[in-house]
């Protein structure tokens, strides 16, 4: 299960949010999106859970939480379209 984390502190790491879900079950990935031209975070990331019931379980006690000092969004990501070639 892919899931969509917004409002991250812009000090987050992807260690910090790896840890923010491990209590939830296993986390098999943690990203925090960078902008390329600043190396800064763009305040959201993804984390990937395999078990679904345990990522929803993690949605459903994170979403409108508090991290780092800001209070976080959590749900489903949306899967990309594919692109034309």
């Amino acid at each position: 299960m892919n899931i969509f984390v917004s409002s991250l502190s812009f000090r987050a790491k992807k260690e910090d949010l790896a840890e923010l879900f491990a209590p939830y079950g296993e986390v098999t990935s943690a990203r925090i999106i960078i902008n390329r031209d600043t190396r800064r975070s763009k305040g959201y990331g993804f984390v990937e859970m395999p078990n679904e019931s345990e990522g929803n379980a993690a949605i459903e006690a994170l979403n409108g939480s508090e991290h780092m000092g800001r209070t976080i969004s959590v749900a489903v990501a949306n899967e990309r379209p594919a692109r034309e070639e």
